[in-house]
């Protein structure tokens, strides 16, 4: 049985630790995560913690870009250059990630 990506996740090569919460969702909003679940193969934890790394992984390079620019401030045509490489690598991982 092939490994769902969220279990295979590691972080520096340890597994990263798991917690159990409770979360309270809109029905509708439930219901698509269990369609979503269902129709890949993986629990609804599964498409949940999918859809929070989606959404905040893109905010890790955001604070990324920050960082550096507070320690090395880069001119706006270098700047511009690096946001148009970020959205590239992104669009990138959606369309693999869509084709799989």
């Amino acid at each position: 049985m092939e490994r769902s990506p969220v279990r295979s996740l590691v972080c520096d090569h340890w597994a990263m630790a798991r917690r159990e919460v409770s979360v309270d969702l809109d029905e509708e909003l439930l219901a698509a995560a269990r369609l979503e679940a269902e129709r890949r193969g993986i629990s609804e934890a599964e498409v949940i913690e999918l859809a929070l790394r989606k959404h905040l992984v893109p905010l890790e390079v955001l604070d990324r870009i920050w960082a550096r620019m507070a320690q090395d401030p880069m001119d706006p045509d270098e700047a511009m250059e690096l946001a148009y490489a970020e959205l590239a690598a992104a669009r990138a991982d959606r369309r693999a990630q869509n084709a799989s």
